[in-house]
């Protein structure tokens, strides 16, 4: 974990997994959503160890909101 989005997406990963286990229903639908929150973390620290800093940076924010909306329903 040597750059800034190394560290904020394995965060935000963590967090999607304390997330499922501990607020959520435990369903497999469940999980597809979380995994896809999951494909734009590691996406998002691709792009940001690029070099674009706004994109990844975008879409962390994109990633935890999905999870977010997830979690409300």
């Amino acid at each position: 974990m040597a750059t800034f989005f190394d560290v904020v997406t394995v965060t935000s990963f963590v967090g999607l997994v304390i997330a499922f286990f501990q607020f959520s229903d435990r369903e497999i639908k469940t999980l597809a959503y979380f995994s896809v929150a999951g494909v734009a973390f590691a996406v998002a620290n691709q792009v940001g160890n690029a070099g674009h800093f706004y994109f990844g940076a975008a879409l962390i924010v994109a990633g935890i909101a999905f999870a977010a909306l997830v979690l409300r329903r």
